[in-house]
Protein backbone atom coordinates (compact mmCIF):
# COMPACT_ATOMS: atom_id res chain seq x y z
CA UNK A 1 0.00 0.00 0.00
CA UNK A 2 1.39 3.49 -1.00
CA UNK A 3 1.85 6.10 1.97
CA UNK A 4 -0.33 8.38 0.30
CA UNK A 5 -3.58 5.69 0.22
CA UNK A 6 -2.36 4.63 3.86
CA UNK A 7 -2.61 8.33 4.80
CA UNK A 8 0.31 9.00 6.71
CA UNK A 9 1.72 11.07 4.11
CA UNK A 10 2.30 14.76 5.79
CA UNK A 11 1.05 17.70 3.66
CA UNK A 12 3.30 20.50 2.74
CA UNK A 13 4.25 23.04 4.84
CA UNK A 14 3.55 26.97 3.14
CA UNK A 15 5.95 29.37 4.16
CA UNK A 16 4.87 33.32 3.45
CA UNK A 17 8.40 35.03 3.19
CA UNK A 18 7.26 37.91 1.86
CA UNK A 19 8.45 41.08 3.84
CA UNK A 20 5.45 42.89 3.29
CA UNK A 21 2.14 41.86 5.01
CA UNK A 22 -0.45 41.66 2.01
CA UNK A 23 -3.42 42.03 4.60
CA UNK A 24 -1.60 45.18 6.56
CA UNK A 25 0.62 46.33 3.84
CA UNK A 26 3.27 46.66 6.88
CA UNK A 27 6.94 45.88 6.79
CA UNK A 28 7.23 42.43 8.62
CA UNK A 29 9.86 41.94 11.10
CA UNK A 30 12.62 39.34 9.99
CA UNK A 31 13.21 36.08 12.53
CA UNK A 32 16.14 37.38 14.70
CA UNK A 33 16.21 40.39 13.84
CA UNK A 34 16.52 42.73 17.43
CA UNK A 35 13.46 44.43 18.68
CA UNK A 36 13.35 47.64 17.99
CA UNK A 37 14.48 49.90 20.97
CA UNK A 38 11.15 51.66 22.47
CA UNK A 39 10.82 55.32 22.51
CA UNK A 40 12.92 56.92 25.17
CA UNK A 41 15.20 54.35 25.31
CA UNK A 42 18.58 54.90 23.76
CA UNK A 43 17.72 57.36 21.67
CA UNK A 44 16.42 59.52 24.16
CA UNK A 45 19.63 58.89 26.53
CA UNK A 46 21.76 59.61 23.43
CA UNK A 47 19.91 62.91 22.86
CA UNK A 48 19.26 63.93 26.51
CA UNK A 49 23.10 64.84 27.48
CA UNK A 50 23.66 67.39 24.38
CA UNK A 51 19.97 69.12 25.07
CA UNK A 52 21.56 69.48 28.84
CA UNK A 53 24.63 71.10 27.26
CA UNK A 54 22.21 73.63 25.21
CA UNK A 55 20.31 74.25 28.15
CA UNK A 56 23.23 75.42 30.25
CA UNK A 57 24.47 77.17 27.24
CA UNK A 58 21.32 78.63 26.51
CA UNK A 59 20.66 80.15 30.29
CA UNK A 60 23.61 81.50 30.53
CA UNK A 61 23.77 83.69 27.43
CA UNK A 62 20.35 84.74 28.83
CA UNK A 63 21.98 85.44 32.39
CA UNK A 64 24.67 87.61 30.74
CA UNK A 65 21.74 89.70 28.91
CA UNK A 66 20.28 90.64 31.61
CA UNK A 67 23.19 91.48 33.69
CA UNK A 68 24.39 94.09 30.60
CA UNK A 69 20.70 95.17 30.13
CA UNK A 70 20.47 96.02 34.37
CA UNK A 71 24.26 97.22 34.00
CA UNK A 72 22.80 99.88 31.37
CA UNK A 73 19.92 100.92 32.87
CA UNK A 74 21.99 101.97 36.10
CA UNK A 75 24.40 103.91 33.89
CA UNK A 76 20.94 105.12 32.50
CA UNK A 77 20.04 106.23 35.49
CA UNK A 78 22.88 107.61 36.79
CA UNK A 79 23.81 110.06 33.70
CA UNK A 80 19.53 111.08 33.98
CA UNK A 81 19.94 112.05 37.93
CA UNK A 82 23.81 113.71 36.57
CA UNK A 83 21.95 115.57 33.60
CA UNK A 84 18.81 116.51 36.24
CA UNK A 85 21.23 118.11 38.90
CA UNK A 86 23.33 120.19 36.33
CA UNK A 87 20.19 121.58 34.88
CA UNK A 88 18.87 122.30 38.12
CA UNK A 89 22.49 123.52 39.56
CA UNK A 90 22.44 126.67 36.05
CA UNK A 91 18.68 127.49 36.17
CA UNK A 92 19.29 128.62 39.93
CA UNK A 93 22.85 130.13 39.06
CA UNK A 94 20.79 132.00 36.45
CA UNK A 95 18.32 133.58 38.58
CA UNK A 96 20.95 134.06 41.29
CA UNK A 97 22.64 135.90 39.08
CA UNK A 98 19.93 138.56 38.47
CA UNK A 99 19.77 139.00 41.79
CA UNK A 100 23.19 140.19 42.26
CA UNK A 101 22.19 143.94 41.85
CA UNK A 102 19.86 143.50 43.98
CA UNK A 103 21.99 142.45 46.73
CA UNK A 104 24.51 145.30 45.78
CA UNK A 105 21.73 147.91 46.60
CA UNK A 106 20.80 146.10 49.47
CA UNK A 107 24.38 146.44 50.98
CA UNK A 108 25.05 149.85 49.28
CA UNK A 109 22.08 150.79 51.27
CA UNK A 110 22.98 148.95 54.84
CA UNK A 111 26.59 150.43 54.57
CA UNK A 112 24.92 154.38 54.60
CA UNK A 113 22.31 153.36 57.25
CA UNK A 114 19.41 153.31 55.32
CA UNK A 115 18.19 149.64 55.51
CA UNK A 116 15.83 150.45 58.16
CA UNK A 117 11.94 149.38 58.74
CA UNK A 118 9.65 147.37 56.48
CA UNK A 119 12.82 147.38 53.76
CA UNK A 120 14.93 145.28 56.16
CA UNK A 121 12.77 142.99 56.87
CA UNK A 122 12.08 142.47 53.02
CA UNK A 123 16.10 142.52 52.65
CA UNK A 124 16.63 139.89 55.46
CA UNK A 125 14.11 137.62 54.35
CA UNK A 126 15.48 138.07 50.52
CA UNK A 127 19.14 137.25 51.83
CA UNK A 128 18.08 133.98 53.63
CA UNK A 129 16.12 132.97 50.59
CA UNK A 130 18.91 133.38 48.28
CA UNK A 131 21.18 131.74 51.28
CA UNK A 132 19.45 128.20 51.17
CA UNK A 133 20.04 128.29 47.92
CA UNK A 134 23.25 127.84 48.27
CA UNK A 135 24.16 131.55 47.87
CA UNK A 136 27.47 132.88 49.44
CA UNK A 137 29.38 136.41 49.45
CA UNK A 138 32.93 136.49 49.90
CA UNK A 139 35.87 139.12 50.10
CA UNK A 140 37.37 140.86 53.14
CA UNK A 141 39.62 143.24 53.53
CA UNK A 142 43.04 141.96 54.13
CA UNK A 143 42.30 138.62 51.90
CA UNK A 144 45.27 137.77 49.63
CA UNK A 145 44.54 138.26 46.28
CA UNK A 146 43.89 135.22 43.95
CA UNK A 147 43.22 136.41 40.45
CA UNK A 148 40.80 133.29 39.98
CA UNK A 149 38.52 134.32 42.24
CA UNK A 150 39.18 138.62 42.99
CA UNK A 151 39.15 141.03 40.31
CA UNK A 152 41.47 144.01 40.62
CA UNK A 153 40.15 147.33 39.41
CA UNK A 154 42.57 149.31 42.28
CA UNK A 155 46.69 149.10 42.19
CA UNK A 156 48.89 150.80 44.65
CA UNK A 157 52.01 149.34 47.00
CA UNK A 158 52.02 149.22 50.55
CA UNK A 159 55.26 148.73 53.14
CA UNK A 160 52.25 147.26 54.99
CA UNK A 161 52.01 143.98 53.32
CA UNK A 162 54.47 141.49 52.58
CA UNK A 163 52.27 140.08 49.98
CA UNK A 164 49.67 140.79 46.48
CA UNK A 165 46.52 141.83 49.42
CA UNK A 166 43.27 142.78 48.74
CA UNK A 167 43.25 145.85 50.76
CA UNK A 168 39.87 147.14 49.90
CA UNK A 169 36.50 145.48 48.77
CA UNK A 170 35.05 147.53 46.04
CA UNK A 171 32.11 144.98 45.42
CA UNK A 172 31.86 141.45 47.20
CA UNK A 173 31.98 138.38 45.20
CA UNK A 174 29.41 135.70 45.09
CA UNK A 175 29.08 131.78 44.42
CA UNK A 176 27.41 129.23 44.57
CA UNK A 177 28.83 126.09 46.41
CA UNK A 178 32.33 125.65 44.14
CA UNK A 179 30.69 127.84 41.33
CA UNK A 180 31.94 131.63 41.60
CA UNK A 181 28.93 133.59 40.26
CA UNK A 182 30.75 137.13 40.22
CA UNK A 183 34.53 137.69 41.05
CA UNK A 184 35.18 140.04 44.08
CA UNK A 185 35.89 143.10 43.10
CA UNK A 186 39.05 144.75 44.48
CA UNK A 187 42.28 147.00 45.56
CA UNK A 188 44.51 145.38 45.35
CA UNK A 189 48.11 146.55 47.17
CA UNK A 190 51.76 144.89 46.63
CA UNK A 191 55.17 145.19 48.92
CA UNK A 192 56.46 148.29 48.33
CA UNK A 193 59.76 148.19 45.75
CA UNK A 194 61.84 150.09 48.05
CA UNK A 195 60.81 148.51 51.62
CA UNK A 196 63.66 146.29 51.72
CA UNK A 197 66.45 149.33 50.74
CA UNK A 198 66.83 150.62 54.48
CA UNK A 199 67.24 146.30 55.71
CA UNK A 200 69.91 146.06 52.95
CA UNK A 201 71.67 148.69 53.65
CA UNK A 202 72.14 148.27 56.99
CA UNK A 203 73.41 144.89 56.22
CA UNK A 204 75.68 146.41 54.15
CA UNK A 205 77.09 148.75 57.05
CA UNK A 206 77.82 145.93 59.27
CA UNK A 207 79.92 143.93 57.06
CA UNK A 208 82.00 147.00 56.32
CA UNK A 209 83.71 146.57 59.90
CA UNK A 210 84.43 149.75 61.68
CA UNK A 211 83.77 153.29 59.79
CA UNK A 212 86.75 154.88 58.73
CA UNK A 213 88.24 157.15 60.99
CA UNK A 214 89.00 160.01 58.24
Amino acid sequence: MSPRESGSEEEPVIRDNRKIDPETGKAREAAGDAPEAAPGDQGTQTAAAPASGSAKDLLAERTADLQRLQAEFSNYRKRVERDRIAVREQAVASVLTELLPVLDDIGRARDHGELTGGFAKVSESLEAAVGKLGLTAYGVKGDPFDPTVHEALLHSYSAEVTEPTCVEILQPGYRINDRILRAARVAVAEPSEDAAAPEETAAGSGESGEPDAN
